[in-house]
């Protein structure tokens, strides 16, 4: 069952502003988990429960869920951000 994504106007001003490989990356990791579910997915605690993370390349994709029946689920895409680069 493929899941349908609704890009909230926040996400698509996120994506807008990446370069073009990167956004396509990111529209690639989105489809790829809408339609297999495959991806690297965390599910978000704390003040952000009830949301995933979805890794892409250099960013995380931030997805919640808004509508799950039987026939089809539905998710919104609230934003993108970079992966904070860890301390070394």
């Amino acid at each position: 069952m493929a899941l349908s994504i609704e890009w909230t106007d926040e996400a698509r001003a996120d994506v807008r502003a990446l370069d073009r490989s990167t956004a396509m990356q990111i529209f690639d990791g989105v489809y790829r988990y809408a339609v297999t579910g495959l991806g690297d997915v965390k599910a978000l605690k704390g003040s952000h429960a009830g949301k995933l993370r979805l890794r892409v390349g250099g960013c995380r994709v931030f997805l919640s869920f808004s509508t799950r029946t039987e026939r089809s689920s539905a998710s919104s895409l609230s934003g993108i951000a970079p992966r904070p680069i860890a301390d070394a």
